[in-house]
């Protein structure tokens, strides 16, 4: 019979579990995911790895041979863990990253976790009436976009539009996912135009991230009211942009939730059991708060 108290120990019979990356001692992951087997009672415990440029197929060799049953996979090793895995879930295909890795008997399945994350925590925490038809708009056209855009094509929006500085990486990532929503690219130019009519605006850049916290990707005053401001960043919990849109009157989302919930569904895909997101969230939150 599994007790609370084995999700605590470290025995001959405890799981290893980690993430990888480039840098990796800043990540939050060890603590929340620690919390969640502890919450648990799971025997299994999860570390940072720091795994340097051109390693990624040792690290790959280590996790089948050592038993490690699952890995997250951060900056900057998404796209290269893919070459040394052994399939490749059609979601994680479609968006070209992988952040999660099952290792199933010694055979390594990957999945990205990013783009689910984030919907789930967009429709719980400030969309509840869904993003049936809504008119989106996504600032960026980097890899944390790739996964955002295929998650919300999935929810039948109304359209996405994509705006970055270098108007042909937006053209690239729309031709991508097409064929699933209406999708266009457009110059950061024309930013302002999209935001006008914009039900969701969300940045999925890095501009507004400790520790340039005053800098904000999109001017809060192109907003509509009661328009949804969302930022991926989560540190800090409310950026620039997000506290300039809610003194225009529009909802804001942070980027915590996404980070939650993109560790839930790893949790989730490694153990077969709900994840323990409240606890989960209480020790991240924890952590920032005394940062």
């Amino acid at each position: 019979m599994t007790t609370l108290n084995e999700g605590s120990r470290i025995d001959s019979h405890t799981e290893l579990y980690g993430v990888i990356g480039d840098p990796i001692r800043h990540s939050k992951s060890p603590i929340m995911m620690n919390r969640a087997f502890r919450e648990t009672g799971i025997n299994g415990v999860y570390a940072a790895f720091h795994v340097t440029g051109g390693r990624v197929a040792d690290f790959a060799a280590g996790v089948r041979a050592m038993g490690i049953r699952g890995v997250n996979v951060t900056i900057p090793h998404k796209l290269d863990i893919m070459g040394v895995i052994d399939e490749i879930d059609a979601g994680a295909q479609a968006i070209g990253a992988v952040n999660t890795i099952v290792n199933d008997d010694g055979r390594l399945i990957g999945y990205n976790t990013d783009g689910i994350g984030y919907v789930r925590s967009l429709k719980e925490e400030a969309a509840e009436e869904g993003l049936s038809g809504k008119r989106i708009v996504v600032v960026g056209a980097g890899g944390a976009a790739r996964g955002i855009v295929y998650a919300l094509a999935g929810e039948r929006p109304g359209r996405i539009t994509i705006a970055n500085r270098s108007v042909e990486r937006a053209q690239e990532l729309a031709k991508a996912f097409r064929d699933k929503a209406d999708i266009e690219a457009v110059s950061n130019e024309l930013l302002q135009a999209a935001c006008r009519d914009a039900d969701i605006v969300i940045n999925t850049t890095s501009v507004g991230m400790h520790p340039n916290v005053e800098e904000s990707p999109v001017d809060a005053a192109w907003l509509r009211e009661g328009a949804v401001a969302s930022d991926l960043i989560y540190n800090p919990l409310k950026t620039a942009f997000l506290r300039q849109a809610e003194r225009r009157g529009c909802r804001a989302h942070g980027g915590l939730g996404m980070f939650i919930y993109q560790g839930a569904y790893a949790f989730e895909y490694w153990t077969g059991r709900p994840a323990p997101v409240a606890a989960m969230r209480e020790t991240v939150l924890a952590s920032l708060r005394s940062s």
